[in-house]
């Protein structure tokens, strides 16, 4: 199938982008494309307008500042994928962006058009809430951030406003002795996730718990921290008894859908397997 008639605008600056999304209103940004295009051609989507960002400048960056990394919107997957300090510091990130489709599709998807996107079963966002990120936005009324635990807000839906572009993202320095992964269940390699599991873990003397954040994908409307399972670890040693333990709660609240890739009960059952195996990843990383 092809796409419905559509207007397409490419601004220069993000000024200009702004005011095209303002004025028009049946209008969706474009960025990497690869979700995007993707529903339009089977016209599960049609925007009246698409506003193409690819060409703003200084948008493509992983610049380090004093109290957090900072990655543009418009920053591939494969960048991502292999960038030095990511790999160093937020491991996480190099899992979730490596297991993304194929290389032509990391080639040219973003992170801030996969976190727009906001499909529960993508990688990133499943990582990038893990890893407690803050998105920077900016519209005709200035620059706001929003923390992810209020960015993503419904299956394809986030807080980002009609006439707002998603500019940066920004990720908290992990404090010493922490390690992170991700695991995502899938059919095939570069599939959509079953389950999709983020894990960040810090720790003490003793491999005592002083923090834990997971994420879980594709079992809910929206990436999920898993919270019943972080509570019951902090405090307590990292070992394979409370990991486990730890794990079989790790689905409460979770609301996954049956679909042909797995029922709503295999799905409950893959988080608390994939839970234990990413926490023990997690940990394996810890410096």
């Amino acid at each position: 199938m092809t796409p419905k008639k559509f207007d397409y605008y490419a601004p220069t600056t993000i000024n200009e982008a702004i005011q095209i999304l303002h004025d028009n209103e049946d209008s969706k940004v474009l960025a990497g494309g690869q979700s995007l295009l993707a529903l339009m051609k089977l016209r599960l989507a049609a925007p009246a307008s698409l506003v193409d960002i690819s060409k703003l400048e200084n948008m493509s960056y992983v610049r380090e500042e004093k109290d957090y990394l900072a990655i543009g919107a418009l920053t591939i997957h494969d960048i991502i994928e292999h960038n030095q300090f990511i790999k160093d510091h937020f491991t996480i990130l190099t899992d979730a962006a490596s297991k993304i489709g194929d290389q032509q599709i990391r080639n040219k998807g973003t992170i801030g058009g996969s976190s727009c996107h906001a499909d529960p079963a993508a990688d990133l966002p499943t990582a990038l809430t893990a890893l407690a990120v803050n998105f920077v936005v900016v519209g005709k009324n200035g620059q706001r951030v929003i923390p992810a635990k209020d960015f993503f807000v419904d299956t394809f839906t986030t807080s980002v406003g009609k006439d707002e572009v998603v500019t940066e993202v920004r990720i908290p320095y992990l404090p010493p002795h922490s390690g992170s992964g991700y695991i995502k269940h899938s059919r095939r390699e570069g599939d959509f996730a079953i389950v999709g599991v983020g894990a960040v873990v810090t720790v003490g003397e003793g491999n005592i718990c002083k923090d834990v954040r997971i994420g879980l994908g594709a079992v809910g409307a929206i990436p999920l921290r898993a919270t019943k399972a972080e509570e019951y670890l902090k405090g307590k040693t990292l070992d394979d008894k409370n990991i486990v333990a730890a794990a079989e709660v790790a689905n409460d609240g979770a609301d996954p859908p049956s679909d042909m890739h797995g029922s709503r009960e295999y799905r409950l059952e893959m988080i608390k397997v994939f839970t234990k195996r990413t926490l023990k990843l997690a940990m394996s990383r810890v410096k």
